[in-house]
């Protein structure tokens, strides 16, 4: 009989202490969850913030007031050079 109750004991313990890594395990993964979650709002709030200002860095009147303040023109078929494929292609020339 006292065998029997120090198996017993045994195993409750043992079952005891498992019990105890699992909630510690439970308690670290849902901690890593929550940082992941928050890093996650970050990172699609800063691609937000990236999208818009790609937008406003990408606007037709910025482009074009950068163009003038470089000195760039406009294409037109006056300042347009042609350039021409000396090269055989496909052995026709």
């Amino acid at each position: 009989m006292l065998r029997l109750n120090f198996l017993l004991l045994v195993s409750v313990m043992l079952s005891a202490l498992y019990l105890v890594q699992t909630q510690y395990e439970s308690r670290r993964l849902f901690t890593e969850l929550h940082r992941a979650t928050n890093e996650s709002r970050n990172l699609e709030t800063e691609y937000q913030r990236l999208q818009v200002e790609l937008r406003a860095q990408s606007s037709p009147s910025r482009i074009e007031a950068l163009a003038v303040a470089q000195g760039l023109q406009g294409a037109s078929p006056a300042i347009t050079h042609y350039v021409h494929d000396t090269q055989q292609v496909g052995g026709v020339q």
